[in-house]
C-alpha cells in the first residue's frame, strides 16, 4: 500500500469510509472552496492591472503572455492532477498543488522583469490548474452524487465572486498600493486553504491505488495542449490566420494528439484510461459541458467589446453589464443542483434551459443593435440562467458513471475539456470579431474595444454573426446532452462505485 498520503489520523486505502459529521463535511467543502477561489481569482484579479505592470516593467508588446502562459500551464497539468489524486490519495494532491502556486505567487511578486513574470505565471498556472478539478472531486468523494448536484452551486458561487471580485480588486491594489499586491494577497490565503486542506482532508474516504504515472503519456498531452492553445491565442492576433507559425502549431499539435491517442492504447497504465473516454455517459457529458461552457467563456470575453464599441459604454461600465451573465449562471445551477436530488429525469430542466438560451441567443443576434440596454441585460440574465442549468448535470453524470478510483481523472478530464472548448470557441468569436472588422492590428482581446472605438468601425453586424456562433455552440452542447444517458443517480456513494465497476 502507497503511504505516501499517510498519517496517524488519516485512514488507510480500502478501509470502510467513516460516516462525516456535517460540521467535518461542511470543514472539507470550506478549504476546497478556498483552494478553488485561489485559481479562479488569479484568472481575473490580473486584468485590470496589466497596463501598471507593463509600464513599471516596462514591457507592453509581451504583456498578452502573463494571461497566456497562466491558460497554457493550467489547462496542460489538469488531467495529471486527476490521475496522480486517483494514485496517491486526493490530499497530497492538493496540498502539493497549493504550495506550488504559492511558491509561484511569490516568484510573480518578486519578478523585477517580464520575463521573470512571465515564468513565475507559468509556475503558478502549474499550481493553479489542478485545485478546481480536485476540489471537485473531493466533494464527488463525500457527497452522495443524488446530493451533489446541490453543491455545484458552491463552485457557480466561487467563479462568480471571483469575476466580480477579481478586476475591481486588481485594478484597487494597481492603481492605490503596487501590482505585486495582487500576488502577495494569494500568500494568506494559500497557507489558509493549506492548513484547513491539511487538517480536514485526513478523513477523506480513499480509493487511490498504487499506479505508475504515464510520464510519457503526461509530456505528449502536455505538448499537444500548449500547440494547440498557442495556436489559438496566436491566430488572427499575432499572426494571420494561414500563416505559417499558426498552422505549423496546428499540424504540431494534430502530430502530438495522434501521438497520445496511440500511447493511450500501448501504455500499460494509460495518463487517461481509454475506459473514461469510451464511456458513454462521459463523452457526452464532456462535450455538452464543453461547448455549453466555453461558449460562455467566449461571450465574458467579447460582450465587453460589444458594449464598447457597438453600444458606446465606458470600460468600467461595460465590466459591471457583465453582472446578469455572471449572476445568472449561479442561480440556474442552483436549481439544477436541488432539483437533480429530487427528481428521476434530471436532464429535463437543462435541456429547457438550452432551449430557453438559445431563443434568447438567437433575439441577440437579431436584434441586438435595437433592444435596450435594459432589455440586453435582461436577456443575458436568461440565457445564463439557462446554461447554469447545464453545468452542475454535466459533471456529476460524469462523476456517477466512473468508478471511485477513477473519479479524479474523469473529473479532471471534464474540466480539461471544458478549457480547450473556451479556448476554441473565444478564438472563433475572435475571428469572427477581427475578420468582420478589419481590426487585426489589435495586440490583445482587450484592446479590441479600444481600436474598435478609436477606428470608427461599426460593429453591430459583426456581432450578429458572434451570437449567431453562440447559438450554435448552445445548440451543439444541446444535442450532446440528449444523446447522453441519464443514468440513475445513486443515494450512496457505495452504490454508485458498485454501479461505475459493473458498467
Amino acid at each position: 500500500m502507497d503511504t505516501m498520503d499517510q498519517s496517524p489520523n488519516e485512514r488507510p486505502q480500502g478501509s470502510p469510509a467513516p460516516a462525516l459529521s456535517h460540521a467535518e463535511i461542511r470543514t472539507i467543502i470550506l478549504g476546497v472552496l478556498l483552494a478553488m477561489f485561489l485559481a479562479a481569482l488569479d484568472q481575473t484579479i490580473i486584468a485590470t492591472a496589466l497596463p501598471t505592470i507593463g509600464r513599471e516593467l516596462g514591457d507592453l508588446e509581451h504583456l498578452p503572455w502573463i494571461v497566456t502562459v497562466y491558460l497554457l500551464t493550467s489547462t496542460a497539468v489538469t488531467p495529471l492532477y486527476g490521475k496522480f489524486s486517483d494514485s496517491y490519495g486526493r490530499r497530497v494532491t492538493m496540498l502539493i498543488g497549493i504550495v506550488i502556486f504559492i511558491a509561484g505567487s511569490i516568484a510573480c511578486a518578486l519578478a523585477p522583469t517580464m520575463f521573470v513574470l512571465i515564468l513565475a505565471r507559468a509556475l503558478q498556472g502549474v499550481g493553479g490548474g489542478g485545485l478546481i478539478a480536485l476540489a471537485q472531486t473531493i466533494i464527488a468523494d463525500i457527497v452522495a452524487p443524488r446530493e451533489r448536484g446541490r453543491y455545484q452551486v458552491y463552485f457557480a458561487s466561487v467563479f462568480m465572486t471571483s469575476s466580480l471580485l477579481g478586476p475591481v480588486l486588481g485594478g484597487f491594489f494597481a492603481e492605490h498600493l503596487h501590482w505585486s499586491v495582487i500576488f502577495w494577497i494569494n500568500i494568506p490565503l494559500g497557507f489558509i486553504a493549506l492548513f484547513i486542506a491539511f487538517h480536514s482532508l485526513k478523513k477523506l474516504p480513499r480509493h487511490d491505488r498504487p499506479h505508475r504515472l504515464d510520464l510519457l503519456g503526461a509530456a505528449l498531452l502536455v505538448a499537444a495542449t500548449v500547440a494547440l492553445l498557442l495556436g489559438l491565442s496566436w491566430g488572427g492576433i499575432r499572426f494571420p490566420w494561414a500563416s505559417l507559425p499558426v498552422l505549423g502549431l496546428f499540424a504540431a499539435s494534430l502530430g502530438l494528439w495522434g501521438l497520445f491517442a496511440i500511447r493511450m492504447r500501448m501504455a500499460p497504465e494509460p495518463l487517461i484510461p481509454p475506459g473514461v473516454l469510451h464511456n458513454p455517459v462521459v463523452r457526452m457529458a464532456v462535450l455538452s459541458a464543453c461547448f455549453g461552457m466555453g461558449t460562455y467563456i467566449g461571450l465574458t470575453i467579447y460582450l465587453p467589446v460589444y458594449f464598447e464599441a457597438v453600444r458606446g459604454l465606458s470600460a468600467s461600465h461595460s465590466g459591471l453589464s457583465l453582472i446578469p451573465l455572471m449572476a445568472g449562471t449561479v442561480v440556474g445551477a442552483t436549481m439544477s443542483g436541488r432539483t437533480m436530488a429530487k427528481v428521476k429525469h434530471y436532464k429535463r430542466l437543462p435541456i429547457a434551459g438550452l432551449l430557453v438560451a438559445m431563443a434568447t441567443t438567437g433575439l441577440l443576434a437579431a436584434y441586438g443593435q435595437s433592444l435596450s440596454i435594459v432589455s440586453v441585460e435582461i436577456v443575458l440574465a436568461i440565457i445564463s440562467v439557462g446554461l447554469g442549468t447545464v453545468l452542475p448535470v454535466t459533471m456529476v453524470s460524469t462523476q456517477n458513471a466512473v468508478a471511485p478510483h477513477q473519479m479524479g481523472t474523469a473529473t479532471g478530464t471534464a474540466n480539461f475539456f471544458r478549457s480547450l472548448g473556451g479556448a476554441f470557441i473565444v478564438a472563433i468569436f475572435g475571428a469572427i470579431v477581427i475578420g468582420g472588422s478589419g481590426l487585426s492590428g489589435a495586440a490583445s482581446f482587450e484592446a479590441l474595444g479600444a481600436a474598435a472605438a478609436q477606428s470608427g468601425v461599426d460593429l453591430g453586424h459583426v456581432f450578429s454573426y458572434v451570437f449567431m456562433a453562440a447559438l450554435v455552440g448552445f445548440g451543439l452542447s444541446l444535442a450532446f446532452l440528449l444523446a447522453m444517458e441519464e443514468r440513475p443517480l445513486r443515494g450512496s456513494a457505495v452504490k454508485a462505485a458498485e454501479a461505475a465497476i459493473a458498467d
